[in-house]
């Protein structure tokens, strides 16, 4: 397994690709802390990393990933429980879409805290255990949407667009203490999120896409576990775009 021995922290872990990346982390491997809002659904996550590999370990943890003090409690506690934190994946995100002229103030706190924000905490915190030992691996979960853009969307793809930069700028950052940090840019995704778009939407990204067919959660968890894995030992800085072909 390319992930044992490994200590991974995945936020926005309660369901939907959070939840695929834990299972397939776990399948590889690695031993996980599950970082979400919704204790039943986080629970839900865990079960299903248990039926991923006898002997697991999954803990949970109940918290905003946008509150910074929290995040910071909680990489101490996975630390303090396993010795170490090798990677950390940033997936929690929410999406609100609303036109410029009808964009309200909240919406964009809104999207910023959620989607930008949090990851910054998540990255701090764990930069500290990873810098003494030397090694680690940060994944930021951005969207095609953070790429190109998407009407209705500005918030939500500003919010995305900057993890970019983010990426790029911790990369060099951390780089000479053998930190990667890698950024995944997931296209049409089938998840609870995605739902809510109208058909028509979903119809012209799938037409779009080089493969024909909007993405499963695993599609993308594979590529999250690759960048956490030392097969990606020499990657960093980059964003990986899993989205059938849509950006070509």
């Amino acid at each position: 397994m390319i992930l044992s021995g490994k200590i991974a922290l995945i936020t926005g872990a309660s369901r939907g690709i959070g939840r695929a990346i834990a299972i397939e982390l776990t399948r590889r491997g690695a031993d996980v802390a599950l970082v979400g809002r919704d204790l039943q659904a986080l629970q839900e996550s865990a079960a299903a990393c248990a039926n991923a590999r006898a002997g697991a370990t999954a803990e949970l943890f109940t918290a905003d990933a946008a509150d910074r003090d929290a995040i910071e409690r909680i990489v101490g506690e996975v630390t303090g429980r396993f010795g170490r934190l090798d990677c950390a994946v940033a997936n929690a995100g929410q999406s609100v879409d609303a036109l410029l002229l009808r964009l309200k103030s909240e919406t964009i706190d809104q999207m910023l805290d959620v989607n930008l924000k949090s990851a910054f905490y998540l990255c701090g915190a764990a930069a500290k255990p990873m810098m003494k030992q030397r090694a680690g691996s940060i994944v930021l979960m951005t969207s095609i949407v953070g790429i190109i853009g998407n009407a209705g969307q500005a918030a939500y793809a500003a919010s995305k667009a900057g993890l970019l930069g983010l990426c790029k700028s911790l990369a060099k950052e951390l780089g000479s203490r053998n930190i990667r940090v890698n950024a995944v840019a997931p296209g049409l995704i089938e998840t609870a999120m995605t739902e809510k778009m109208p058909d028509a939407a979903k119809e012209f990204l799938i037409k779009q896409a080089a493969l024909g067919r909007a993405g499963k959660p695993e599609d993308v968890s594979g590529v999250v576990a690759f960048l956490c894995s030392d097969a990606a030992g020499y990657l960093t800085g980059q964003t990986l775009v899993v989205d059938g072909g849509i950006l070509m």
